[in-house]
């Protein structure tokens, strides 16, 4: 695991909402499309952060530039509800503003995770702007943090572990987890 430096520690302690794109994060970036199916390959490592998250009721939102059935069709595999997934959002700040009143936060409550120039402006506002190795440089540089994980192979796991384990929530979790078998 890296090291954190104890500014980054201050921001992820105050965290209170995950906010992340898709493709590129969630996905190694490739869609398959074929007639009348799209196809992406979702990782199982960043399924159990979705459910670690659920367990302790710490909001996650999905903002996507393009509408894909089959993000849908995961985000509700995974009781993401529908009012926090935003498909269609080239313009990523709306879906943010929106976010940030209902759950009456200030922009440094809240993580943004994104991989391409279409995420930096809320990747500047954000508390903490996290990218996934395979992002492209000029947002790996933008970043608070880069994932060792790229996306689309448990990124999102390596992000959700390291805010738990700096808000001291990382055992809670696991307890409730080991509770459910």
């Amino acid at each position: 695991m890296k090291t954190i430096s104890p500014e980054l520690q201050k921001r992820l302690k105050a965290i209170r909402l995950i906010i992340s794109d898709v493709d590129g994060v969630l996905t190694d970036g490739s869609f398959y499309i074929g007639e009348n199916i799209e196809v992406k390959r979702f990782h199982s490592s960043d399924g159990l952060a979705f459910l670690l998250l659920r367990l302790l009721a710490f909001p996650i939102a999905i903002v996507s530039g393009r509408h894909s059935t089959a993000t849908l069709a995961r985000t509700r595999a995974l009781h993401i509800p529908d009012d926090l997934v935003f498909q269609d959002s080239y313009v990523k700040n709306e879906a943010f503003d929106v976010l940030r009143s209902r759950f009456g936060l200030q922009d440094d409550q809240i993580a943004y995770i994104g991989d391409d120039h279409i995420d930096t402006p809320v990747m500047k506002r954000s508390g903490v702007a996290f990218a996934p190795a395979n992002a492209i440089p000029e947002v790996r540089k933008l970043a608070h943090y880069v994932t060792e994980t790229p996306g689309g192979y448990g990124a999102l796991r390596e992000i959700v572990d390291l805010i738990l384990r700096t808000q001291g929530r990382l055992d809670e979790a696991l307890k409730k987890l080991h509770g459910l078998y």
